[in-house]
């Protein structure tokens, strides 16, 4: 494991975390990043609220309220499912392990 201090996403110029939610995290798979794989942001309810495809490094980000959300990862090599708790504004981490299919 590597000694240097964990990293927080970029931020677009503006983004308020005492007002804002940012749930964030790299998808992998065997310990690689997952470029390409479809993260859906679900609601309390399990409803569909929001889709991004990770970038070439696994990356995905999303801005919600705060919250109970579910993230769900769809790829050709797996899949995932977890529970999120972004109860208050700020950077919410979550690491995603592709399950295969």
């Amino acid at each position: 494991m590597c000694g240097g201090p964990a990293q927080s996403p970029t931020l677009p110029a503006g983004i308020d975390l005492t007002k804002e939610t940012v749930i964030y995290g790299v998808v992998t798979s065997a310990g690689a990043p997952v470029p390409g794989a479809y993260v859906r942001l679900l609601d309390a309810t399990g409803e569909f609220t929001a889709e991004v495809v990770t970038s070439a490094t696994g990356d995905f980000r999303f801005f919600a309220a705060p919250g109970q959300w579910t993230l769900s990862v769809l790829h050709r090599d797996g899949s995932v499912r977890k529970a999120v708790h972004a109860l208050a504004p700020g950077l919410v981490e979550v690491s995603l392990q592709l399950e295969v299919a």
